[in-house]
Formats: C-alpha cells, structure tokens, sequence
C-alpha cells in the first residue's frame, strides 16, 4: 500500500459506499471513516472495509479528558485501523495519555495523528473563539505540542506543510485536507491546493472527500488524481 490518497467516505448510506469501494483496489486508496458514517453504521462498517484488505483512518477527532481519550484510542487500535486522530487543542498530558496507551501495541498502533486547525477556520473564527492569532501561528503552535507528546504527526491545511516541514522534521506525518483538484468546487474548505501541488510540497496524505464520492465517475478521478500525484 503506497496510495497517499485518502478517500473520504462521505456518503449517506451504507449500500452507497460499499458501491464506491468494490469499484477501487486497496492499491488505489485508504478510506476515511468519519463522525457520520461511523455513527450511523458503527464498527461493523470498519470490519467490511478491512475485510476488503483497506486501511482505514478512523476519523473522529478526540477531544475530551486525558483517561477517556486514551480508552478511545485503545479501542481504534483494538479494532485494528491504520490511522485515527485526536484534537491538539485538548492539551498535552490528553495526547501523552493516548500516545503512552499504545505502546504495547508496537508496530501495530495505529498512526496517531494530531488535529491542528480545521481547514474551514480563517482568523476571524479563531478570533471568535478566543485565540488571538492567525491559523498558521496556531498550527505551528499546536503541531510542536504535538510532536511534543509523541504523536506521529498532524491534520493540517497544504497550505501550512512547507513551514511545518521546517518546524518539525521530515519524518512527522502531514496529513492534509482541503485537496481540490484543479477547477473544484471549494466547498465549506478555505485553505486549499491541488493534488499535485500538496503533494510537491511536502504532504505525506491527501485528504479528499467529494471531489471524489460526487464525481460523475468517482474511480475514474480517483484514478486521474493518482495520476497527477505520480507525473
């Protein structure tokens, strides 16, 4: 599996997205499950995609006190994902505890990944919420407590991958949505990029949801992205 794509499996129902999966091989993608379709259709979903032979990022953002973060963590690595991810903003001993709570997994544990700022978020919404800087600052703020607490890496905008390859290494994971292909729509995302130029600049994973699922041949943009990712 060397796919940087990740298709986001943003689809109502369960017989719409098993219908999009069985059209693509594991070679081609990993599958983002997120709040919606977990919620509606549970782990047994998971199971279905892994029985498929797919890596699955499990993508429900923890947020919540340290103890209960790092059981839900547990439970993602139980259930055998390849990825799943927490919010930054709840602090660092909530990201040590989760990190700690897979050691005894090893090779096993899933990537744990970092949510920094949501690509939807511009300066006026953090300003709302009470943070007096720009997304980037933020980002940056937030990816070094991050890798402060052992995680593998962060979700962030494209357009914050050069500065965070600077700030943190080469080997920390970038993982990012906010992926359009030339001539998308932008959707509710603010801080976007093509597939290519992601990738270019220094992704490690490409977040791509509707660009996708909605395509009128949604494998054969799969196929179109791969293609501009590997020219």
């Amino acid at each position: 599996m060397n796919s940087k794509v990740i298709v986001a499996l943003d689809y109502e129902t369960e017989r719409e997205a098993l219908n999009f999966v069985d059209q693509v091989d594991p070679s081609l993608c990993r599958l983002k499950v997120g709040k919606e379709m977990f919620t509606s259709l549970g782990i047994n979903f998971v199971k279905q995609l892994q029985n498929r032979k797919f890596d699955v990022f499990l993508d429900l953002k923890y947020h919540d006190i340290p103890n209960t973060v790092a059981r839900a963590v547990r439970s993602a690595a139980d259930l055998g994902v390849w990825m799943v991810d927490l919010h930054a903003s709840g602090g660092l001993a909530m990201m040590e505890q989760a990190r700690k709570i897979l050691e005894p997994y090893g090779k096993d544990a899933p990537l744990l990944i970092a949510v920094t700022v949501l690509t939807s978020m511009e300066d006026l919404d953090l300003l709302q919420i009470g943070i007096n800087a720009s997304p980037m600052e933020q980002v940056i703020r937030l990816a070094h407590l991050a890798q402060r607490a052992g995680c593998d890496g962060v979700v962030c905008s494209p357009k914050e991958v050069e500065v965070l390859r600077t700030h943190c290494g080469k080997d920390f994971k970038l993982v990012t949505p906010g992926i359009r292909p030339a001539g998308s729509d932008f959707g509710d995302q603010r801080r976007v990029m093509t597939p290519r130029l992601a990738i270019e600049t220094g992704s490690d994973y490409l977040v791509i949801g509707r660009p996708i699922t909605q395509a009128e041949d949604p494998l054969a943009a799969l196929k179109a992205i791969n293609a501009s990712i590997e020219a």
